[in-house]
């Protein structure tokens, strides 16, 4: 048996679809969906992140600006001009771009922003609304991985869903999102770093959800140390990290469904000395992965994602429709 595998580009062609029929329905209207993304100072990850936004939104006819702010930006700086920008009339959606500089509370630039434009969902209105089954947008990768879920077709219905990790961007709205409905949701169980049998709970699980990233975290932790360990040799050289799955193929159930989040950017390999193996072109040899062994778990499953090309795929396609849902809501159009 070979799992199916779900196509998270697939499934972000068939959001745009949905997309487009919107943006004709609001131009009759004399309506452009805009949307702002504020961003301080600059940071490389964050920069490819806007330009893939802009990139999606230019193609699709969404109106998109990039608020740039210095470095030396203050909180009270990015308060104010978050208050502008909830109060200017032609901005539909506003997005937060992280990080953002030492000393600044993002929980609280967060909060500032209108809940009937936050894109993103993040808002502790919009979280409540997700909580009360009320809401009409939801954090972007929470909402791209169940609609994956939901696109194969299996009925959840008192299904036993296990969901590896519990942030506020993604574990935890995803269990809210599998809740919504009073008869028929799944059973969800949440694990997390606290959880003591991780494998006890994967394996009972019709649908696995691992949004845990914890491979990466590790490698992160090991390079900082590498980092003070060169400069003070009096410290102590950090051990070899184990990088593998956290999620191996005896930890699934046959037939299960799993939908992996996690985005682990590591390397292949390491050498006796736990310094990275480089190509022929003298860079490092690196993988992009996720918390499950795809190459075996997909053996034994009904439907898999792929990382890369599959929740993160839809991501952006989602930021879009958020972006429209809110631009409708904010003209009272259903």
């Amino acid at each position: 048996m070979s799992g199916n595998i779900l196509s998270g580009k697939e499934m972000a062609e068939k959001i745009k679809a949905e997309i487009k029929k919107d943006l004709a329905m609001l131009k009759d209207k004399s309506i452009t969906p805009r949307l702002v993304a504020v961003q301080v100072g600059q940071n490389p990850a964050s920069a490819i992140y806007v330009g893939q936004q802009q990139k999606s939104c230019e193609e699709m006819g969404i109106s998109y600006a990039l608020d740039q702010m210095p470095e030396t930006s203050t909180q009270q700086d990015i308060l104010s001009e978050i208050n502008k920008l909830n109060n200017d009339v032609t901005v539909t959606g506003i997005i937060l771009q992280m990080p953002l500089p030492a000393g600044v509370d993002a929980r609280k630039i967060q909060t500032m922003i209108s809940p009937e434009k936050d894109v993103e969902g993040l808002h502790p209105v919009n979280m409540g609304k997700l909580v009360s089954a009320t809401n009409i947008i939801g954090p972007c990768t929470a909402m791209s991985a169940v609609e994956l879920l939901k696109s194969t077709g299996i009925n959840l219905k008192g299904l036993e869903v296990v969901v590896v990790g519990h942030s506020e961007i993604v574990g935890k709205p995803v269990s809210l999102l599998l809740l919504q409905s009073v008869a028929e949701s799944p059973t969800v169980t949440v694990c997390h770093v606290a959880t003591k049998d991780l494998s006890f709970h994967t394996k009972r699980a019709d649908v696995l959800i691992t949004a845990a990233g914890k491979s990466q975290a590790m490698w992160l932790r090991y390079q900082s140390g590498l980092k003070k360990h060169k400069k003070d040799p009096k410290l102590a050289k950090p051990a070899i990290p184990d990088l593998s799955y956290l999620v191996s193929a005896d930890m699934v159930k046959q037939g299960a469904v799993i939908i992996d989040i996690a985005i682990n950017r590591l390397p292949e390999s390491l050498d006796n000395d736990g310094n990275l193996v480089l190509n022929e072109k003298g860079k490092p040899k690196m993988k992009t992965v996720g918390d499950v062994d795809f190459e075996n778990a997909k053996e034994k499953v009904a439907w898999i994602t792929p990382v890369p090309g599959g929740v993160g795929s839809v991501t952006t396609a989602m930021l879009l429709k958020n972006t429209i849902t809110l631009s409708k809501s904010l003209h009272g159009i259903k």
